[in-house]
């Protein structure tokens, strides 16, 4: 006997998946891009008036690959304090959810963390329903006003082309609680550095460092395109007093030549406009599928020592203010193998290991 299998509707079942937002005309609605909110994450924000994590115009000419990713709004954060009782948010998207192997609440959703920096906890995710490209959804109801700082994670892995914050009609708005040094952390990378595949936007790494250093982190990482070519370096080091550069790209070089070869140059542009800026250099984590392709292993390998070699060469020469971290060692051996999502990106499991690991070091960097 042949057994039909069924839709599974959880709408029409009782367990609903997309809430309806009710009443929501009765909100009073913002435009972040306005006082009193602060939006981290866009270092050419004021200038485009755009969420886009490099600038629309530049002498330097990036790839095509890359231009096109710097609309994905990751490690974008609106931040502010509200006494509203509700708090419900609207969304334009440059497209929908299209990933095989990343939550659509990832890709494409947005988080609330609610609390004073460094002491943020998680309320929520943006109900969302991944078809579609625009979604409203409440990110929390108090029964009463209640004042609370609070931090939105903008999508990982989409653009966004409109975003408006509702709240009660008689809400007061505030500036959101001060960073504990105003000069931003630039983190350069590949795909897991954008994000993937965390499951929502405040389970990528850099912004899981962004609670628990109280700094704004930009995320300059760039999916299977973090490739170190110059002129990123060139556009990286036109951001304003920079606290620190992290260096992740490794897992985008391919041949070990390649990192041999960009590495030396990328480094020396940052640090001929930032002499005394903490520049960390980071290798490539190890992933599950490692284990099983020794040649995959080897290259490991020879880039690690390439990037050491860097590192080691320019503090015998005499910078004091370069440093490495063995990707290698980020996870921990006992949680490898259940870090990723598909043998390469991480879980938000391999994320929080990555933070908890890199935090100490860049805190004693930074001297916080």
């Amino acid at each position: 006997m042949t057994v039909q299998s069924k839709d599974v509707n959880l709408d029409k079942l009782g367990g609903t998946l997309y809430p309806e937002t009710k009443n929501s005309e009765q909100l009073r609605w913002h435009s972040p891009l306005e006082a009193p909110f602060h939006i981290a994450g866009f270092p050419w924000l004021a200038e485009d008036g755009i969420y886009r994590r490099l600038p629309l115009a530049s002498s330097e000419v990036v790839p095509p690959a890359v231009d096109t990713l710097a609309y994905c709004t990751a490690g974008g954060q609106i931040r502010f304090r509200t006494n509203s009782s509700r708090l419900v948010i609207r969304v334009r998207l440059a497209g929908p959810a299209n990933m095989y192997h990343m939550a659509p609440t990832g890709q494409c959703g947005v988080d609330c963390y609610i609390g004073e920096q460094g002491e943020q906890n998680f309320i929520t995710t943006a109900k969302l329903k991944p078809a579609e490209s625009e979604y409203e959804s409440q990110l929390y109801h108090w029964e009463s006003p209640r004042e609370v700082a609070v931090t939105l994670n903008l999508p990982l892995y989409q653009g966004v082309e409109e975003v408006w914050i509702g709240v009660d009609q008689d809400a007061v708005l505030s500036p959101a609680p001060a960073y504990a040094s105003s000069r931003p952390v630039i983190i350069y990378g590949t795909s897991i550095t954008q994000g993937g595949c965390a499951s929502r936007p405040g389970m990528a790494y850099p912004n899981i460092l962004s609670r628990m250093i109280p700094m704004e982190f930009v995320n300059l990482g760039f999916s299977g395109n973090g490739k170190g070519e110059p002129e990123l370096a060139q556009i990286m080091a036109d951001i304003e007093d920079p606290a620190m550069f992290i260096l992740d790209y490794e897992g985008n070089t391919g041949k070990s030549e390649n990192i041999a070869g960009t590495l030396p140059a990328f480094i020396q542009i940052l640090r001929d406009r930032h002499p005394e800026v903490p520049i960390l250099v980071v290798s490539r984590i190890c992933t599950a599928e490692d284990q099983f392709y020794s040649e995959r292993r080897e290259l490991n390998d020879t880039r690690r020592l390439i990037q050491i070699q860097n590192v080691e060469q320019r503090r015998t020469e005499g910078d004091q203010h370069i440093h490495f971290v063995d990707g290698s060692e980020l996870l921990g051996n006992d949680f490898v193998n259940d870090c990723t999502v598909d043998g390469t990106h991480p879980t938000d499991l391999g994320f929080l290991r990555m933070a908890q690991s890199l935090a100490p070091v860049i805190k004693g960097l930074l001297q916080l």
